[in-house]
């Protein structure tokens, strides 16, 4: 049902595009960027004019500054703006993976596998797939489909469809520890890898040092091994020792797959080019992560210099939550103010769901100042067992005190004004003591 649809939708685009201008515009996140690198390339070839424009959120100012003359293409956004894209007269393509609670006005096409029920696909994957329906040559940016698929942390749900794409892009998998970079030494993986945040561990030289000599993890020469290049007894000492400090209840938590994609003439762990293109997007770089993807060597040593930044910044971040964190019933509340970048709030969020620091289903609130603004991130910790919807606990604050919600069950989040502030803390602790989530 999905491939027909994404058949379908091709055909109506060719139709309709031919010799006519396209303007693209993609989420800033990893999957939108890739989503994006997709579509351009995938336009050059058919010879399209294009523009493209990478943006945090859609909301009613980005809507409104969109060209009339021009159509319309959004990879991995729009489909919680149906109402306010119908009011325009453009004809417009949607490819996305998000919720949909509206009816879809004539003017748009779209592509969601929840319109019918498809297998969960993010947004690169949809939009690899419309590539490769317009042209079998496409199936050279595959790998950006795994980029954007990991990039959504969905590498551990293989379907049959993501099957098929895996085997499109040549990745090479390998079971180990699933840290990154593990084409990197082993220490500063062990320092610099944002998940799992392991106490102790993370950006702390001197703990994984200890922690190498006492597992029997050496030096070759004046360096460790990478992660890829570990014996099987010294990935088996090196998961031990980790488990023992993060508390994991069962090894599959930390031990999976490696993606390692070829890009710029070598072999990469997907992973960390994932998390370099979502860095430099954190870091106000997102046309820096677009050439990333487009393999643009000089791009490539811009990136990974934000990319340090980046994780600078998360570890201060983390630092900061450790020492402001307010515990509440099942749930965590961090407010970042303005000592944590709103681009990052999300990321720290998602590395606290995954910590193993609080017990499962806790909720994981962050807030961080962006202007007049206030950037609010919601997650669960573990699987979800209650079946929390954080989607619909997001509404229901933007529903009382205006701004601007949406997401996935479990992870969403929230822009509000910041003079809402106080009314935001005294709402969302009133919802979570009285369990306003739980839904059955």
């Amino acid at each position: 049902m999905l491939l027909k649809a994404i058949k379908e939708f091709k055909e109506l685009f060719l139709q309709n595009t031919k010799n006519k201008p396209i303007h693209i515009i993609s989420h800033f996140d990893t999957d939108g960027i890739t989503s994006a690198a997709i579509i351009l390339k995938t336009l050059e070839k058919l010879g399209y004019q294009f523009t493209l424009k990478i943006i945090k959120q859609l909301d009613e100012k980005e809507i409104t500054k969109m060209p009339e003359d021009k159509i319309i293409f959004l990879t991995d956004l729009g489909s919680g703006s149906l109402k306010e894209l119908g009011s325009l007269k453009n004809k417009i393509f949607i490819i996305d993976h998000h919720e949909i609670n509206e009816d879809i006005p004539e003017n748009i096409k779209i592509v969601n596998p929840h319109l019918i029920k498809g297998e969960d696909l993010c947004s690169a994957e949809l939009t690899y797939l419309f590539s490769k329906e317009i042209s079998n040559e496409n199936k050279n940016l595959s790998h950006l489909a795994i980029l954007g698929m990991i990039g959504d942390t969905l590498e551990k749900e293989i379907n049959k469809i993501r099957n098929q794409i895996i085997k499109d892009s040549d990745v090479k998998i390998k079971r180990g520890l699933l840290l990154y970079p593990s084409t990197r030494p082993i220490n500063k993986t062990l320092e610099f890898s944002p998940k799992p945040f392991i106490p102790g561990i993370t950006g702390n030289p001197k703990g994984i040092y200890e922690l190498l000599q006492d597992i029997g993890i050496g030096k070759i020469g004046k360096t460790y091994k990478p992660l890829i290049d570990l014996t099987e007894e010294e990935m088996k000492n090196l998961t031990t020792a980790l488990l023992l400090r993060t508390e994991a209840k069962k090894i599959n938590e930390y031990f999976g797959d490696l993606y390692l994609i070829k890009m710029f003439n070598k072999i990469e762990d997907a992973r960390e080019i994932s998390a370099i293109i979502n860095a430099c997007s954190r870091m106000d770089h997102s046309y820096l992560g677009l050439m990333l993807c487009l393999e643009n060597q000089d791009s490539r040593k811009k990136a990974e210099r934000v990319y340090l930044k980046y994780r600078q910044k998360l570890i201060s971040g983390l630092k900061y939550i450790e020492e402001n964190k307010i515990h509440g019933k099942q749930y965590v509340l961090v407010n970042g103010k303005d000592k944590i970048k709103d681009t990052i709030i999300g990321t720290l969020a998602s590395i606290l769901s995954f910590s193993r620091l609080y017990e499962e289903g806790t909720i994981i609130i962050a807030m961080a100042y962006n202007k007049d603004k206030i950037k609010v991130s919601t997650r669960i910790s573990g699987r979800n067992p209650n079946q929390r919807n954080l989607k619909e606990l997001m509404n229901s604050i933007t529903n009382t005190i205006g701004g601007i919600s949406g997401g996935h069950k479990n992870a969403a989040g929230c822009v509000i004004n910041k003079e809402n502030e106080d009314k935001f803390l005294e709402l969302i602790k009133r919802k979570l003591e009285l369990g306003f989530i739980k839904i059955t």
